[in-house]
This record gives structure tokens, C-alpha cells and sequence, in this order.
């Protein structure tokens, strides 16, 4: 009878083990682009990673992708929920993570989404991301501008560039009160420059033909858009997963 337990015990030491083997280990360093198939090149998990890091430097959301040859015998929703909850993909509290697995032998591709983020990505915005803009490429042989395109589609979701579409149209009719100001101080410049400068070519003649400043916003970073918030720089590395949960939300299809 304690042989039997002995060998019970440690055949189920060994089947958590291999269990545990089935999920990647945690990166070391952690890196948010993570290709166990080699699917990728080089270049292209930089190209990647530098712009999931400047985003998560940015917004403290954490996206990461990763691939693996197959999930085996795991569902890869399954497997990509696992991932991101032994990984920690997002902030602690927040929950603001987001899984893309791609397993390239089984063909099929998976955006998994922490509890912070089922609301910017819903199932039915993860499945068209991944039926619209990634199998398409796939289906191509084109991987990483599928990946790159599908995690632009998620950038602009989770910043609410798409939600704000409809405001900026009811709006874009009326007169702003600064194109107002413009136009009021415009009128007053002229108005004083023909009253005195109009014979002797005084200090307010300018109105007419010199330099008027116009009100303006600056922006010391150059482009303003939302682009440019994260597309340049050297971001510094990542800093590691910070501790983010899921609750299986997400998507996924075949190629």
C-alpha cells in the first residue's frame, strides 16, 4: 500500500510537470514579443516589440504576442487564457492585458483579453480583428503585417479612437469660439490701422502689411496624433509582466 502511494505521488509530480511544460515559461528577460516557432525574423520581432513597449509605456496596457508551433492537446483559447494568467500580461488591479497567440503548425490564432480590457475589445471587436485583418494576411504568408496590422486595429479600440468618430461628425459643423477670437481680433487690426495709418505710415500700418500673429497651439513632439504617440524613440526595454488576470474573453479563428 505505501509503494502504491509512493509511486501515485510520483506519477502525478511528473504528469504536473509535464502539464506545467506545456505553457512557455515566463520570459527571462521579459520581452512582450515572443516567437517559439521562429516564424519571425529578427527584424520583425524588434519592429514589434519596440511598438507594444512604447505602447505600454504610454497607456500601461500590456499586449503580447506570442507563438508557438501548437497548443497540443489545449483548446488555444484555453491556452492562451493560461498564458496570460501564469505570464501576468498586464498591471495588477487593472487588468489591462491582452493576449495574441498564433500557433503557426495548427493554423489558428487566438486574442485572449484581461478583465480591464473586455470592454475596449469586446468578443465580437477581438473576432473581427482577427477574420478582417490578420487571417486575411496570414492567408497570404504575410505574418507580420498581419500581426502589425491587427495590433494597430487594437490600439485604436483601446485608446477609443473609433467610439470618438461619431462625436467629431456632429460636431464638425459648428464654430469653434477660437476661430471666433481670430476673427474679431482680425477685424479690429484693420479697423485701427485705417484710422491711424492711413497718411503718414505710422506704427500701426503693419495691420497691413506686416506680420500678424495668429493665436496657435504648440506641441513640442511634433506630430500630435495618435500615431505619433507611439511610433518613435527608443523606448527602453520592457519592464516585466505586472501581475494582470483573465477571465476568458476574446476570439479566434483558423487560416
Amino acid at each position: 500500500m505505501k509503494k502504491y502511494l509512493i509511486f501515485s505521488l510520483m506519477f502525478l509530480f511528473i504528469l504536473c510537470r509535464v502539464s506545467a511544460q506545456d505553457i512557455p515559461a515566463k520570459p527571462n528577460p521579459a520581452r512582450l514579443v515572443n516567437d517559439f516557432a521562429k516564424q519571425l525574423n529578427p527584424t520583425e520581432v524588434s519592429a514589434l516589440e519596440q511598438k507594444l513597449v512604447a505602447y505600454s509605456d504610454s497607456t500601461s496596457s500590456q499586449i503580447a504576442i506570442v507563438v508557438v508551433p501548437t497548443t497540443g492537446e489545449y483548446p488555444i483559447a484555453d491556452y492562451a487564457l493560461k498564458l496570460g494568467r501564469e505570464w501576468g500580461v498586464g498591471g495588477k488591479g487593472k487588468n489591462n492585458g491582452i493576449v495574441i497567440l498564433w500557433a503557426s503548425t495548427d493554423r489558428k490564432i487566438f486574442i485572449s483579453t484581461g478583465y480591464g480590457m473586455e470592454g475596449a475589445i469586446p468578443d465580437a471587436i477581438a473576432k473581427r480583428i482577427i477574420t478582417q485583418v490578420i487571417t486575411p494576411e496570414f492567408k497570404n504568408g504575410m505574418y507580420y503585417r498581419g500581426l502589425d496590422r491587427g495590433v494597430d486595429v487594437i490600439f485604436k479600440y483601446a485608446t477609443g479612437e473609433y467610439k470618438a468618430d461619431p462625436k467629431e461628425q456632429e460636431d464638425g459643423g459648428g464654430i469653434s469660439p477660437l476661430l471666433i477670437f481670430i476673427i474679431v481680433f482680425v477685424v479690429i487690426l484693420i479697423i485701427i490701422s485705417r484710422n491711424k495709418g492711413g497718411g503718414g505710415g505710422g506704427g500701426y500700418r503693419s495691420a497691413g502689411g506686416g506680420p500678424i500673429f495668429w493665436p496657435t497651439t504648440y506641441s513640442s513632439g511634433g506630430s500630435s496624433g495618435w500615431g505619433g504617440s507611439f511610433g518613435g524613440g527608443d523606448s527602453g526595454g520592457f519592464g516585466g509582466f505586472g501581475g494582470g488576470s483573465f477571465g476568458g474573453g476574446g476570439a479566434g479563428g483558423d487560416y
